[in-house]
């Protein structure tokens, strides 16, 4: 699979060719700046200035302006004010010039300087331009170290502060090729994406986003990624109310809805950080640690010479849900034979006693760990400290263990202030991620520890059963979810007392009774449903009732047990329907919580969506109770995203809640099956 960015963009990105306009050899001005820097491009041929005062900046002709430069250049960096922007587009659209930056806001003019790129890449505005080291164009609108280091992870960034703390950061960070893209107004973040998996220096991309601008093309770009095993790291912005509201009074954007980003990103293997500690661990050990062993297990080992700060990644490491491997006896026996008198062998390991033989022990224990096949990722967690006495112990192991293993080598820092950097630095040439925080570390380590995501099944629209609907409505939501292969519990809707004791005469004591008036959304909230009616007379009591609160329409139901879940679909501003699971009734509030994907979701990714919630616990069978009906549950979840793909566009928000979970099938009883007992569908 691949994509191919837009011509005028790899011809932008890769230029040979480039203007100035704006110049300028006054120091700390921009254009000196901008001047200075793209001087510096070791990859460009012809450097144009432009300047209407100067014949001559920083020692190179300089031209009055753009319609004297003699060429269609690849690239113009637009050092101009708002005011200037609009007529000097034109004129390189006019001329053939291929693509532009502009650092400044654009404030008041961005639909102009749309219409006025016309087909022309624009970076921008309002972003720090970018560098790629692949072709040797530095195009940003400040000075930077030169030269910058060449490597293998492509950043793209809506920041430019961001942009420029990653590229000037004392981590060991380098880029084939890094954007501040900004506002994104013709070329976006996707695109970006496309141009950097274009690139065969490319083996890790890191994204830094307030919004998606081409969802599908992001979409698009993610999967390759996926396809050919490119680790992707986003961080995300504007999932909070007051967050959003940021996102837009900075920069005109919808801010991504915190459920789209993780239908998207869980759909592509997209390993999602939460702050900038995370992305930045999580880069470094992607570009420069090894990868996992494939037949290696899927758990953590870490050896530790400070029994509290053991104590600390334990707790830190379960709340994340990073796994530690389970040790074989082997591996216990090797440690023991290591360990002084009063440690335990066991993982996390305390190694720490007497401190004598400090490279010796730890390099034994560290290998022995790293023989044990369940474990994928192996960790020294010390704070790399200045060792005042010269101590080289912790170093030295780290290089032996190199030599007598292929898994991931790591050290995990608890306190990234104290962290020795000449002794990070020496680490970082060998290869080994030195990762500066506790959660930020151990949340890195689980993005590589992490299973592929499941495959996405291919979106098959059955156009006949589509039509069918958009054609009659979707008013019979019993129907249709049935036409979906998802199961309905047995029920009639009635008008009397009389038809509620004859429908639950049929349909077998116990039954349910609930209002079925379409005013009534939230039935629960109003009192609008009796449970475990078991006899004609309180059948028509309750019937009674609720005629007489709610309406004359009521529903008699069967009544079933099992696990409640909560499944749906809600509309994202930028990505349109998505499936959401979810604990039902009144675990809802309870659990607090929900897992969402985009359509279709085939039968591995809805255990996945099941596995991320607390409530999978519940349906294993907690606490003695028997397991849930999990196939039926993956089966009716399969059936919505099918309904999600064909008619999400014709629904504001579908409820099914509860639905519940009999109990799994065992040699005495049949499956329990999953059934939907009562739904709130919304049309657009």
């Amino acid at each position: 699979m691949t994509l191919d960015p837009p011509e005028r963009l790899r011809r932008m990105m890769s230029a040979r060719s480039v203007a100035v306009v704006g110049a300028s050899e006054r120091p700390g001005s921009f254009g000196w700046r901008v001047s200075t820097e793209v001087l510096r491009s070791p990859g460009l041929e012809r450097v144009h200035l432009v300047n209407p005062g100067r014949t001559s900046v920083l020692g190179h002709p300089c031209v009055p302006s753009l319609a004297d430069v003699p060429e269609p250049v690849d690239l113009v960096l637009l050092g101009v004010p708002d005011s200037a922007l609009v007529p000097a587009l034109s004129l390189a659209a006019a001329r053939g010039d291929a693509g532009a930056v502009i650092y400044g806001p654009a404030y008041g003019v961005r639909d102009e300087v749309v219409a006025a790129a016309g087909q022309m890449a624009l970076v921008g505005a309002g972003c720090m331009g970018f560098v790629d080291t692949t072709t040797g164009v530095r195009a940003i609108g400040y000075l930077e170290r030169d030269p910058l280091p060449a490597g293998s992870i492509a950043l793209v960034t809506h920041s430019g502060s961001v942009f420029s703390a990653l590229l000037r950061t004392h981590r060991r960070l380098e880029y084939s090729v890094a954007v501040s893209s900004g506002q994104e107004l013709v070329t976006t973040a996707a695109d970006h994406l496309a141009y950097a998996l274009s690139l065969p220096q490319t083996r890790v991309v890191g994204l830094v986003l307030e919004t998606m601008r081409d969802a599908p093309h992001l979409a698009a770009g993610l999967a390759e990624a996926a396809a050919r095993g490119i680790p992707v790291c986003a961080l995300t912005v504007g999932s909070s109310l007051r967050g959003q509201a940021l996102v837009d009074a900075h920069s005109g954007a919808v801010a991504g809805s915190d459920a789209g980003w993780e239908a998207l990103f869980a759909g592509y293997g997209v390993h999602r950080c939460f702050d900038l500690a995370d992305l930045t661990d999580s880069l470094e050990l992607f570009s420069i640690g090894r990868r996992l062993v494939p037949s290696a297990g899927r758990g953590l080992a870490t050896a530790h010479d400070s029994g509290a700060e053991r104590v600390l990644v334990a707790d830190v490491a379960e709340r994340l849900g990073v796994p530690f491997a389970e040790l074989a006896p082997a591996t216990v026996e090797r440690l023991s034979s290591l360990l002084d008198p009063g440690l335990e062998a066991i993982n996390p390991l305390d190694v720490w006693g007497s401190g004598a033989d400090t490279e010796e022990l730890f390099g034994g224990a560290l290998a022995a760990l790293a023989d044990d096949a369940e474990v994928g990722v192996v960790a020294l967690a010390v704070d790399l400290v200045e060792e005042y006495d010269g101590d080289e112990s912790f170093p030295r192991a780290l290089a032996t263990l190199l030599t007598r293993t292929e898994k991931p080598v790591v050290v995990l820092s608890n306190l990234a202030s104290a962290v020795d950097p000449m002794a990070a630095a020496r680490l970082r040439g060998l290869g080994i991620p030195v990762l500066e925080g506790t959660a930020s570390g151990l949340r890195a380590i689980g993005h590589l520890l992490s299973p592929p995501p499941a495959a996405r099944p291919e979106a098959v629209v059955d156009r006949a059963r589509q039509a069918r609907w958009t054609e009659r409505g979707l008013g019979d939501w019993a129907a249709l979810l049935e036409d979906y292969g998802i199961a309905v519990v047995p029920s009639a809707v009635v008008g009397s007392a009389d038809e509620a004791v004859g429908v639950a005469s049929a349909l077998g004591y116990p039954v349910v009774l609930k209002t079925a008036e379409a005013a009534v959304h939230h039935k629960t909230e109003q009192d609008g449903v009796r449970l475990g009616i078991a006899s004609v007379e309180a059948v028509r009591t309750s019937y009674d009732d609720l005629a007489a609160r709610l309406g004359a329409r009521v529903v008699v139901q069967r009544q079933v047990a099992g696990v409640e879940v909560a499944l749906g679909i809600v509309r994202d501003p930028l990505l349109g329907p998505l499936v959401v699971v979810a604990a039902g009734g009144t675990l809802v509030e309870l659990m607090g919580e929900r897992a969402v994907a985009l359509p279709p979701v085939g039968r591995g990714p809805a255990l996945d969506l099941l596995g991320r919630l607390r409530l999978w616990r519940v349906l294993e069978g907690y606490r003695g109770a028997p397991p849930a009906d999990v196939d039926a549950l993956v089966t009716t979840i399969v059936g919505l995203g099918q309904l999600t793909l064909e008619l999400g566009d014709h629904l504001a928000g579908l409820d099914l809640n509860p639905v519940v979970v009999g109990p799994a099938p065992t040699p005495d009883q049949p499956a329990g099956g999953a059934v939907v007992v009562d739904a709130l569908l919304l049309p657009r």
